[in-house]
């Protein structure tokens, strides 16, 4: 039952749910990732094809753990293999990080805070717009708040019972990005208080070996597909992260103090994110100060000594990364900058509440929602359906020419309708179907495109032409050479 006195909260929670669901299927992203994750979803819904591995990263051609896809199966089964499905679900990850925001800030300080963090959490551009769309970093702030919750309460309270939570939660950070490894110096430091804690104040509670060794169990049973998918193919992942840190020196410093330079830009970027959705905001550079303030002040609080620490660590670990920054990066910080920024704003007295207004304000206008929606659900749909009645019932192949995107969307329709539709790997088809995406700096011209679909299909020639959903569609066929 929901409780009168927490009616702000609520009104707070169906802002978010706004904010989120609106016109969900038009605005959310479909793309590449989004296809590549529902066929292999859909393969294991419908053939049983189990999933040791998840998604490759971006850089280092690591591979994540597989629980991402686990968890948005039956988000896709009960959508009955649409993937407005899996959208949803992560759109309610993102009402649950805004009541996870709520719960933790009234028990850390106080009701006010929490009602802040909550409104920040729910209004911030950048976590609303990682809220409308499949992709494994967009569930990483629920759980990294959930893990420094459950440290909290092991630290402050001794609730050993819940380790092994903190254990799946610390699970699912990494299986949704690596730079969730970041939390682990934190959890490891807070452990080791706790322990000695326990060791020199009688009346708290023993440190449990047991809880720790379960905890421990149920972290390696969670991360073990990973293992045995190296077992099997020569510890390719395993090698792939040692070169990642010993010999990728172009994306990764070692040499940590040298982050300390770069840390005000890193500051400014995850609040310019947080509050605008931008890379680079010169009024955030404010927060700076405001936020070594708060942290001063409330230094008897021993929860700021948990945020100061989550806070440090994340931001002298991204600063150390050569490399751009991409806004899902923050994933593991945006709960903990949040927050902060509630306790601090809440210090701020009679000026709080315009601050407030302003900056909700700033948020509201840089939503996603005033922009016309791409639609890119609809029309990989609608172009794969136009592909499979111009192939006329026979066998074909695909291509798609993109600045940043590969063919997985549109071919996830396809594999879905049954078309006649063979991999170039096994079969060197009659026809090829070539999609341009035409932004960004990308030749439509197919005929002798270096791309590997169109080499592999040998010399070719267009048959015919078309442009529908603001993209085109080339058919090619073999040349006589």
């Amino acid at each position: 039952m929901i409780k009168k006195k927490n009616w702000l909260f609520w009104l707070i929670l169906a802002g978010g749910v706004f904010l989120r669901f609106y016109k969900l299927a038009d605005y959310m992203e479909f793309l590449g990732d989004q296809g590549r994750d529902v066929l292999i979803v859909r393969r294991f819904l419908t053939k049983g094809d189990l999933m040791f591995i998840g998604p490759q990263t971006s850089v280092g051609n690591m591979y994540l753990g597989p629980w991402y896809y686990y968890l948005i199966a039956p988000a896709l089964l009960l959508a009955n293999f649409n993937p407005l499905g899996p959208a949803v679900l992560v759109a309610l990850f993102g009402i649950a990080t805004i009541w996870l925001s709520w719960k933790v800030g009234r028990e850390w300080f106080g009701e006010r805070i929490a009602l802040l963090a909550a409104l920040l959490t729910a209004a911030s551009p950048v976590l609303v717009y990682y809220s409308i769309f499949s992709w494994n970093p967009n569930i990483m702030p629920f759980f990294a708040l959930l893990s420094m919750w459950l440290l909290w309460r092991i630290w402050e309270k001794g609730e050993y019972r819940k380790m092994p939570l903190l254990a799946f939660s610390l699970a699912m950070v990494l299986n949704s990005h690596y730079l969730g490894l970041l939390l682990f110096p934190v959890v490891g430091l807070f452990l080791l208080l706790t322990w000695y804690k326990s060791r020199q104040n009688p009346s708290f509670p023993s440190f449990s070996i047991h809880y720790s060794l379960f905890s421990i169990l149920i972290f390696l049973a969670l991360m073990s597909p990973l293992l045995l998918f190296d077992l099997k193919h020569n510890f390719a992942n395993f090698h792939a992260f040692r070169h990642f840190f010993t010999v990728r020196q172009t994306t990764v410093n070692l040499k940590f103090y040298k982050g300390f330079l770069r840390l005000p830009e890193i500051f400014n970027q995850l609040y310019a994110q947080i509050l605008v959705r931008k890379d680079f905001w010169q009024p955030a550079y404010l927060v700076f100060p405001v936020i070594l303030l708060l942290l001063w002040r409330e230094r008897k609080n021993r929860v700021v000594w948990l945020l100061a620490a989550w806070l440090l660590v994340g931001l002298l670990g991204l600063s150390n990364y050569k490399q751009h920054i991409y806004a899902h990066y923050y994933g593991f910080l945006y709960p903990v900058a949040i927050v902060l920024l509630a306790a601090a704003l809440s210090r701020l007295k009679l000026v709080a509440l315009p601050i407030v207004g302003f900056l909700v304000y700033l948020m509201v206008i840089n939503w996603h929602g005033w922009q016309p929606p791409g639609r890119q659900l609809e029309r990989a749909r609608s172009v794969a359906r136009f592909i499979e009645e111009k192939s006329r019932g026979e066998k074909f192949a695909l291509a798609l020419l993109a600045e940043r995107n590969y063919a997985d969307s549109y071919r996830y329709f396809l594999v879905l309708d049954k078309a006649p539709l063979v991999n170039l790997h096994q079969e060197i088809p009659s026809q090829l179907f070539v999609i341009c995406e035409p932004w960004g700096k990308v030749d439509c011209n197919p005929i002798g495109n270096p791309l590997w679909e169109i080499a592999a299909f040998g010399w070719a020639e267009i048959d015919r032409q078309w442009e529908l959903e603001g993209v085109k569609v080339f058919k090619l066929v073999h040349s006589a050479r």
